[in-house]
């Protein structure tokens, strides 16, 4: 016999399970070999402890809810094959590697936009999950961009206004300056006509 062989009956000779000839043959490897001694030895402790454990009693809660989980009636497997064939006929697009790689994509393509957007990923709490504290939070979001648009319409109204009042005052500031220049070569030219009719 050799080890490999009494390792897989030593349960069944523990147990008594053995014909006779195959618990001699058992009985006398376990003399000859030191090292199956050795695991005989600590599977004869590990059963002795086991038979001194006291009894585990499982929670009334577990047997209720197993009795709650159990199907009512006969179950039919040909129902749960025609069932499953049924629904494994509908997913099979889903299942699909392009099908997955497209979702890949998507769910990378989601999380990218999100970082350059700023949304910090965190994980999620079940207070994370409260429907008012997501209105709220919606809410915040949507008055606060709509702040931020109307500061920003404002602000470029300002800036549209300040520019037409600087055009404003430059095309101002020119035909002031022209002016002079007209009116100063009006003298000059009087001054010429008078001396011509003489």
């Amino acid at each position: 016999m050799t080890c490999a062989e009494f390792e897989v009956l030593l349960c069944d000779s523990m147990d008594g399970a053995l014909d006779e000839a195959r618990r001699r043959e058992v009985e006398e490897h376990q003399r000859a070999c030191a090292a199956c001694a050795e695991l005989a030895r600590d599977a004869s402790a590990a059963m002795a402890v086991l038979e001194r454990a006291e009894e585990a009693l499982p929670p009334p809660e577990l047997l209720t809810r197993i009795a709650f989980d159990i199907p009512v009636g006969r179950t039919d497997e040909k129902v749960h094959r025609g069932l499953w064939a049924g629904l494994a006929g509908w997913l099979h697009p889903i299942l699909q590697p392009r099908f997955a790689m497209g979702m890949a994509m998507t769910i990378l393509s989601f999380s990218m936009l999100g970082r350059l957007a700023g949304i910090e990923v965190r994980q999620l709490k079940p207070s994370d999950l409260n429907p008012g504290a997501v209105w709220a939070a919606a809410d915040d979001k949507l008055h606060r961009t709509w702040d931020r648009a109307a500061k920003y319409y404002d602000s470029l109204k300002l800036v549209f206004e300040v520019q037409s009042r600087l055009k404003e005052w430059s095309e101002e500031a020119e035909t002031e300056e022209r002016k002079p220049k007209a009116t100063a070569a009006k003298p000059g030219q009087q001054k010429q006509s008078k001396g011509s009719t003489r």
